[in-house]
């Protein structure tokens, strides 16, 4: 039996050492962390050897954003892909493509613009890839184990941004942008040898015809948007992947204004990166603290709490602290972002089988590509009202997203098929 075969309803807890004790997992959880950091090192490296060969701030940002931007297409046109390819290859295949990419912006001298457009084309397939990986770690690892390895993946996916970017920095200083890049395709070969040697081979996601048999085939990108719609049609898989798309959107803004917040309010050099520090360092500790000590079921009922958690304390700007308070506030804004922990089993089982993939490549994507947004949006507002005022606004939104989700009243049985199947017996009726 495994986690994906029938709603999860046991309250027994998981510890981490026991999900880390899956070796394929364990596989996964550290060939990922590897990749993301030489992602980070990618975007920073890449984002340099742009503003050196243009002068153009406004290419440089674009260089570091095209990497996340595409994401959400390529889960909308591929993402079916995940489901119906063996899962090996098509891990390897990312692994490989981010290689090839590095290499080629390392060694090829290519104009901006079609130098964007190849780490486009790998931020396209990354839904697929991601998605395909995702579907492993909730095929092997069974109940509560499944929410801790997916609390492992962020904790490890943040702290591996954080130090690529560190990493990118310092690679650039001492080896120059394009040595930076053939260090960043190394870590890529390393992971896709990694993942060829020793993830044993598997077949595609077995299907129970759910999506494939309603869609009637076809090719690919038909398959795709056809399943992303029917997911988001679902009501019950759309708020839950509203509530994890949200919050941290809103906060995303917040965070991207911590920067002029200190240069408004005359902090000492190197604050903001204090202060930009306290949010993963909330994460870290809610995630490690909420996962290990409370049951699964007391997560759930956290989720709303936990969301207020995140918004509320960003309140808190509008009165414009100083450095100690706007560190403490954003340390319980991070401790907050916990809150997903508790929505971890009820999207799972919401699932079918035979998309499971193609979901968690959206879930991914669309929560970046709202993070993306979200600064854009407060940006546009602290213009207006000061940063602040912004930061407190979107943190009002965020507890706001948290009151929405209480009001949600839970299914019996929240699986998608039932949504399929009411969608169904609704349009049979229309047609007659």
């Amino acid at each position: 039996m495994t986690a994906t075969a029938e709603p999860a309803q046991s309250d027994h807890r998981a510890t981490y050492r026991q999900v880390l004790s899956e070796p394929r997992f364990r596989l996964l959880f550290a060939t990922r962390t590897v990749a993301i950091t030489a992602d980070a090192l990618r975007i920073t490296t890449f984002s340099v050897l742009v503003f050196a060969a243009t002068g153009s701030a406004l290419l440089s940002a674009l260089a570091f954003g095209i990497g996340f931007l595409p994401q959400l297409f390529g889960s909308l046109l591929l993402g079916s892909l995940a489901d119906r390819l063996p899962p090996r290859a098509l891990i390897v295949g990312g692994y490989s493509l981010g290689c090839a990419a590095a290499l080629l912006l390392a060694l090829v001298p290519m104009p901006t613009a079609a130098s964007l457009g190849v780490v486009a084309l790998v931020a396209l397939a990354t839904p697929v890839f991601s998605g395909a990986s995702s579907r492993l770690v909730a095929h092997w690892l069974e109940g509560d184990a499944y929410v801790l390895g997916r609390s492992l993946n962020n904790i490890a996916a943040s702290g591996a941004q954080l130090l690529g970017l560190a990493l990118g920095g310092a690679t650039v200083a001492a080896l120059g942008p394009h040595r930076a890049l053939a260090v960043s395709a190394a870590l890529y070969f390393g992971c896709a040898l990694a993942i060829r040697m020793r993830l044993p081979r598997l077949k595609p996601a077995q299907s129970d015809g759910t999506l494939r048999n309603a869609q009637g085939g076809g090719g690919a990108v038909r398959t795709s948007l056809y399943g992303a719609g029917l997911l988001l049609r679902g009501r019950t898989v759309r708020r839950l992947m509203l509530a994890q798309w949200l919050p941290p959107a809103f906060v995303a803004g917040a965070e991207g204004l911590i920067v002029a917040y200190a240069g408004g309010r005359d902090f000492a050099p190197g604050w903001y990166a204090v202060l930009m520090a306290c949010l993963p360092v909330g994460m870290l500790v809610g995630n490690l603290r909420v996962g290990r000590l409370l049951r699964p079921r007391i997560r759930e009922r956290l989720v709303v709490p936990l969301t207020a958690l995140m918004g509320l304390p960003l309140v808190g700007f509008a009165a414009e602290p100083g450095v100690a308070v706007s560190s403490c506030l954003l340390l319980l804004c991070g401790f907050g972002f916990a809150y997903g922990l508790g929505l971890q089993r009820p999207f799972l089982d919401a699932l079918p089988p035979d998309g499971q993939g193609q979901a968690f490549g959206l879930l991914g994507s669309g929560g970046m590509t709202l993070q993306g947004v979200g600064p854009a949006c407060f940006g546009a507002v602290a213009a207006g009202i000061g940063t602040g005022g912004a930061i407190a606004l979107a943190g009002g939104a965020a507890a706001l997203a948290g009151g929405w989700i209480l009001t949600w009243h839970r299914p019996a049985s929240p699986k998608l098929v039932r949504d399929l199947e009411t969608t169904n017996t609704s349009r049979k009726a229309h047609t007659a």
